[in-house]
Order: structure tokens, then sequence, then C-alpha cells
């Protein structure tokens, strides 16, 4: 019989997205405020591999992404049995936002949290699929990419901006702050 373990040290990681630069702002603060200081910031990549979005977001979106330093709050990494609670809360932030009724698109921002792994990067989702796991409370999670043979590698359902060598070079960056951050203790 297998015994359990602890989790495999993980950072909480989210991706926003959003024609508004403003509104991008604006979900970094309150996502600073909830989880601390932002520890690694990619750029902010055209998201044109898509026009899903476009008829609730409108055209010209930005996508950018966020690892969180929750050193301060006590530990060292994120654990993903929170994953539910930062997904229901980054859900609460957009409807808190689109209520604020700066922009005229119905829904002026998208926030996808998930966490990374050495082995893998996973996102939450409110939507049911052959290949997503029941969390709790109408959340989902997949694993939409995978470190294999020193690179990122994609399954059949990953989303195809995940499939870049741009987001994928961020994720490798993130990737070896984790190594670097296992590696050190910063609690004594």
């Amino acid at each position: 019989m297998g015994q359990p373990t602890a989790h495999s040290p993980a950072l909480l990681l989210v991706a926003a997205f959003s024609r508004h630069g403003e509104a991008l702002d604006w979900a970094r603060r309150r996502a600073e405020a909830c989880w601390g200081p932002v520890a690694l910031e990619s750029p902010r990549f055209a998201f044109n591999d898509t026009d899903y979005y476009e008829p609730t977001m409108g055209p010209g979106l930005q996508k950018v992404f966020w690892i969180f330093d929750s050193s301060s709050e006590g530990h060292a990494f994120f654990d993903p049995a929170t994953l539910v609670d930062v997904k229901l809360a980054t859900n609460a932030w957009e409807d808190e936002y689109a209520a604020l009724g700066r922009h005229g698109e119905t829904r002026p921002l998208n926030l996808d949290p998930g966490y990374l792994t050495l082995g893998k990067l996973v996102l939450a989702s409110t939507k049911d699929f052959a290949h997503r796991i029941y969390l709790g409370r109408g959340i989902y999670a997949e694993i939409t990419l995978y470190y294999r043979h020193r690179r990122w590698e994609h399954h059949q359902w990953t989303f195809a901006d995940y499939r870049r060598a741009d987001y994928q070079a961020f994720f490798t960056r993130c990737r070896q702050y984790l190594k670097d951050e296992g590696t050190t203790d910063k609690h004594g």
C-alpha cells in the first residue's frame, strides 16, 4: 500500500488577458493584495491564436502571466489543494471588474489561474471535459503542459497559445525559478 506524500513544490501562476492595459494592471494589484508580490512577469503577448473570446472581450487582446512569491505567507510554495479557492476568487474579480463599467465589453478581463511544478503546468477551469478532473465547487483542472526531455510538451487538448515558443520560454524561466527556490531555504 502506498503512503500519502506531500505535493511537489509548486508556484501559483495566473494568466490574465484583456484588450485594456488598465484591466491587466487592476488584476495584478488585486492578485498581489491577496497572494503577495509577483516574482516573475511575462511580457504582454499578443493573444491572437483564437477569435473565441472576441464577441465578449473585443479584438486586440493581450495576455500576461504572473508567478507569485508566496514566501510572505510563511511558506515558500503554492499549495495545489487551494486551487479551487484561487479560481473562485479570480472569477469573482472578473465580475467585480466588469461591474465597474469602465469598458463596453461584457467581459473586459479574463483570469485563468493554475500552478507550475518542475514536471507540469496545470490550469483551473469551470468547464468539464473528458481530460479534466473535478476538484470541487464547480472547478476542474487539467494538465496543460508537461516537461520532458528538457522541454515543454503539449497534449491534444492543449490550447493553441500554450503551444507557443514564447509562452514556453517564460514557463521555462518559471521552472528555473522554482528549482532555484527549492534549493534555497529562505526561512532558516
